[in-house]
């Protein structure tokens, strides 16, 4: 995992006096993204091996030991980030607030080091900075590509987030930053049956290794229930074809998830949006779903499932599908 990192980083990541941050490398990924994610690993590598990162001792005066210091001061302001840094400009503050008693000399040199704008092209920070969430959302998530297996119904997917993501990254259980690396090590000693033991660690504690353009990537799980639609039930007239609609959807796509809250499965009730299209639009247009109004009264999700009744599309060809969700009573009455 921190190889693929390193990799992306000494190709993208070209530490400039410009603080020209935003340039995209390879893959699309932006320096920013890449810079803030690799100080992100190794702040949190540093609590498992006490070593700090190969190759820092040439942008910077001080000893490995003072630079120790630094990763364990960087460890726990993170760690009291709420929320952590996110963007390079946020990155940089953190630094040089952090190590604000240390020469400026190592600070920028640490700074040049993750390709991170330096002090005196950070710009002034707003005032009142906005927000591009909307009304209600807590978080967003921003997932790796997903798997077709992961799609359950016509309204629910599981997704995982890469936990090199700044807002990943300081949650990461310390046990399983242990199983991970030692799942490392028993793999590279072909021990297989302990790496699956450890692989089991990992996912029973909502966490997952896949293999992403041929690295390991630990990422986070989670269960999404698209909001404010409620898709037939698999075995409903219209449950098959709504699950492959979503899948067709998702598959193979990294997705923009805005998260309003959980339900009582614990699953993340959310805005699911593939390559800038709202998903919700798209399985209530192509009558797939319907307005799940006793939990969202967005108007324009009323007008969506108004368009395919008119159009008599998907499950309103019938002229009396059953709800979804009294088919779930029914069938928890035993009816």
């Amino acid at each position: 995992m921190g190889n693929a990192l390193r990799f992306l980083y000494s190709h993208c990541c070209k530490p400039t006096d410009t603080g020209d941050s935003e340039s995209p490398g390879p893959h699309g990924v932006s320096t920013a993204n890449v810079g803030v994610s690799v100080l992100a690993y190794d702040i949190f590598q540093f609590e498992i091996t006490f070593q700090v990162p190969e190759g820092l001792s040439k942008h910077v005066v001080s000893s490995k030991k003072a630079q120790a210091n630094w990763y364990r001061k960087l460890l726990e302001a993170w760690k009291e980030a709420k929320p952590p840094p996110k963007t390079p400009e946020e990155a940089s503050r953190f630094v040089i607030q952090t190590l604000k008693r240390h020469q400026k000399a190592d600070v920028k040199g640490l700074l040049a080091f993750y390709g991170l704008p330096l002090p005196h092209t950070l710009p002034q920070p707003s005032a009142s900075a906005p927000t591009s969430l909307p009304q209600g959302v807590k978080f967003e998530l921003q997932t790796l590509p997903v798997d077709v297996k992961a799609v359950a119904d016509g309204d629910t997917v599981t997704v995982y987030v890469s936990t090199t993501d700044p807002s990943e990254s300081s949650n990461v259980p310390r046990e399983v930053q242990l199983a991970t690396v030692q799942r490392s090590k028993a793999r590279a000693e072909q021990n297989y049956t302990k790496a699956d033991a450890l692989h089991k660690k990992i996912t029973d504690s909502g966490y997952r290794v896949l293999n992403h353009q041929n690295q390991e990537i630990l990422a986070r799980k989670y269960r999404i229930r698209l909001s404010g639609i409620d898709a037939p039930e698999s075995s409903m007239p219209y449950g098959k074809e709504g699950k492959e609609e979503l899948a067709k959807l998702v598959q193979g796509k990294c997705l923009r998830v805005l998260v309003y809250g959980e339900d009582r499965y614990g699953r993340c009730v959310g805005d699911i949006y593939c390559n800038g299209k709202f998903v919700q639009e798209i399985m209530l247009k192509k009558g797939l779903a319907w307005h799940y109004s006793a939990y969202d009264q967005r108007i324009e999700l009323a007008t969506w499932e108004k368009e395919a009744r008119a159009k008599r599309v998907g499950l309103w060809a019938s002229p009396n599908p059953e709800k979804p969700w009294e088919w779930r009573k029914n069938k928890r009455e035993g009816k």
